[in-house]
C-alpha cells in the first residue's frame, strides 16, 4: 500500500497542468559580425568520430569535448571546433594561401 498524500483542497495537483516544460539544453545562440550562430557544446562521450577544426585546421580526436556551430538557418554548413578555437575565432586574421602553405616549426 502506498502512503497517503494529504494535499490541501486548493493545492491538489491537477491533471493536465499547463506547466512549462523545461528541457535542459547545451545549445545557445551567439551573434557576431557574420550573423547569428547556433552553438552546441558536445561532451567527449557524444563525440564519436574525428573532425577537422576550421579554426586551426587540426583534427579533433574522437571522445574530445568540442563545439559545433552554424549560422542561423544554415545547419547543413555546421562545423566542429575546438572549444578554444571557437572562443578565439574573432581574434584570428584571415588565412591566406601564403600562411596556409608556410612551414610549421
Amino acid at each position: 500500500m502506498s502512503p497517503r498524500k494529504n494535499y490541501p483542497k486548493n493545492r491538489r495537483p491537477k491533471s493536465g497542468d499547463d506547466e512549462p516544460i523545461t528541457i535542459a539544453s547545451n545549445q545557445s545562440f551567439e551573434e557576431d559580425e557574420n550573423g547569428l550562430w547556433t552553438v552546441r557544446k558536445l561532451t567527449g562521450s557524444a563525440a564519436n568520430k574525428p573532425y577537422r577544426c576550421p579554426g586551426c585546421d587540426q583534427v579533433i580526436p574522437m571522445a574530445t569535448p568540442h563545439t559545433v556551430a552554424w549560422l542561423d538557418g544554415d545547419e547543413d554548413n555546421r562545423r566542429h571546433w575546438h572549444n578554444a578555437c571557437w572562443s578565439k575565432r574573432n581574434n584570428r586574421g584571415p588565412r591566406t594561401e601564403r600562411t596556409r602553405n608556410a612551414p610549421r616549426y
